[in-house]
């Protein structure tokens, strides 16, 4: 029987999450510093509301994926410990 292998390697889950803190980081500098917001200030939040979303879909589907990893290789094992 063939392992199963994991979808997600750990350094993409680690940087799937370390764009969503990224994201958030910057977007709460950005509002701490904001006074007035002219037009360049207004792209910059944009793009990071753009980073923080494309963070948080990133986030989600790498954690959905490693849990349904987690079972499927612990079916796995439970089958092997069973033929043995």
């Amino acid at each position: 029987m063939q392992k199963y292998r994991r979808r997600n390697t750990q350094a993409f889950t680690v940087l799937a999450y370390f764009t969503f803190f990224a994201g958030v980081f910057l977007f709460c500098i950005g509002l701490y510093n904001a006074d007035s917001l002219q037009l360049n200030e207004k792209g910059y939040y944009i793009a990071v509301m753009i980073l923080v979303a494309v963070g948080a879909i990133l986030t989600q589907k790498v954690t959905r994926d490693n849990a349904e990893d987690n079972e499927i290789i612990a079916e796995q094992e439970r089958r092997m410990n069973k033929a043995e």
